[in-house]
């Protein structure tokens, strides 16, 4: 597919980053308008180079991270979409490009090259905004990755990026008082003599936050009119009937448009229902129920999903392809695609157990609605379901229970396997 089309030159080495002081300077003002406060923890002498790993809530991110790394260079991975129209740009600032959630060694090699000439290699391992303001998954390589480039681990955690401008309802809420912390994990002695699986499970539980409970306990009011606009997005389904795809967030209200239920959405971030019990005030408890049924389905063996979709392709930050309609279907076996482009038919397929998770978009660009995003090494591909009731939130819980089902069956497979050799 698309086998004429320029790709991407993925190879070609990073740059090293240009327009530093310009950029700090662009992002001052929404660090003054927020008050962001950003605290240093174990990071007496350490100097890059360094692998940055920040959580992902909002743009804002960005402009913490250029903060907390002044005065130094720093060559951020970014997905390939933030290059569209702007590659020069992004090479000039010293951007690495990336298909998400793909096993890319050439960005490795990337990564090792900048570390080894002295600089800040930032990276957002979540790879995606958090879809409701707590940790979304991290890849299991992080560790070996970290061993690999052999430079201090640092991470920038973010709080109240996520309440100011969630994912699922993008325009400043204007929270005031938000914090970082930037916290030095491993030196590179710590590094050598821990394990890769240690230094994951470090980073894994350096990466533990919840925005709306930071939101709660410092006692923070967003008094935004909206603030509840697309909060559907997320909370898919009614905990009252279990209706999925019938939910509407609007103004400060959620409800089921299938019972009807009715949960007010409070300055405090947290849900009251407005007749009868809250099932569910912390809204990401209500995430997590969710996730649990779907996990349920994964586990019964009848997960399924099946729909006509509009396609756009991005296999170069020129411009979006559009390829038509096609058909996507995904279940147990994982992520398959079928279209028909120039009047050739191709076919797209992602096993269930090769992928940990899947991005997803929001009224994506404004386009044609909600997406998913399937990436291989060459291409990009934005599938837009039509006519028929979804949640591209569904599916990325659904991809991510997925892995995990065919994981933990690896893990019992290999037991059995020794337990077999062991007992002979």
């Amino acid at each position: 597919m698309l086998n004429d089309i320029e790709r991407f030159d993925m190879k070609r080495k990073p740059q090293r980053m240009h327009l530093r002081w310009l950029i700090r300077g662009l992002c001052a003002p929404d660090l003054v308008k927020h008050r962001c406060k950003l605290t240093k923890i174990n990071m007496d002498g350490v100097k890059p180079p360094y692998l940055l790993l920040c959580n992902h809530n909002a743009f804002l991110d960005f402009k913490v991270a250029s903060k907390a790394t002044a005065p130094y260079k720093v060559n951020y991975v970014v997905a390939i979409d933030g290059f569209l129209k702007r590659e020069w740009l992004l090479r000039y600032i010293g951007c690495i490009c990336k298909r998400k959630f793909t096993n890319d060694v050439t960005l490795v090699r990337h990564l090792k090259y900048v570390a080894d000439r002295g600089d800040i290699v930032g990276l957002y391992p979540e790879a995606r905004y958090s879809l409701c303001g707590t940790t979304a998954v991290l890849p299991a390589s992080i560790g070996k990755l970290a061993k690999l480039l052999k430079v201090p681990v640092v991470t920038l955690i973010c709080h109240g990026h996520h309440v100011n401008s969630p994912f699922w309802n993008l325009p400043d809420h204007g929270v005031k008082g938000t914090e970082a912390e930037m916290t030095c994990l491993f030196r590179p002695e710590e590094l050598a003599a821990a394990t890769h699986q240690e230094v994951t499970a470090a980073i894994e539980k350096a990466f533990v936050y919840d925005d709306f409970r930071w939101q709660k306990e410092r006692g923070i009011r967003i008094d935004y009119k909206g603030r509840a606009d697309g909060l559907h997005k997320v909370l898919y389904q009614c905990p009252h009937c279990g209706t999925e795809y019938r939910m509407r967030g609007a103004g400060t209200t959620l409800r089921c448009e299938a019972c009807g239920k009715t949960w007010e959405m409070t300055e405090l971030g947290e849900l009251r229902a407005l007749e009868g019990e809250t099932e569910f005030s912390h809204i990401p408890d209500w995430y997590e129920w969710e996730r649990a049924n779907v996990r349920r389905e994964v586990e019964e063996g009848r997960y399924s999903f099946s729909c006509d979709c509009r396609v756009d392709a991005l296999p170069n930050p020129k411009k979006y392809l559009d390829l038509g309609m096609a058909r996507l279907v995904h279940d147990m076996e994982g992520f398959r695609l079928d279209g028909t482009y120039r009047d050739e038919s191709y076919h797209v397929e992602i096993a269930a157990k090769d992928l940990y998770s899947v991005h997803i978009e929001y009224e994506y660009l404004g386009k044609y609605g909600d997406c998913v995003d399937l990436n291989t090494l060459d291409d990009t591909l934005y599938c837009y379901p039509k006519n028929c009731a979804f949640s591209v939130t569904k599916i990325a819980l659904a991809t991510e229970e997925l892995y995990q089902f065919y994981e933990r069956r690896r893990r019992q497979e290999q037991a059995a396997r020794r337990n077999r050799i062991s007992s002979e």
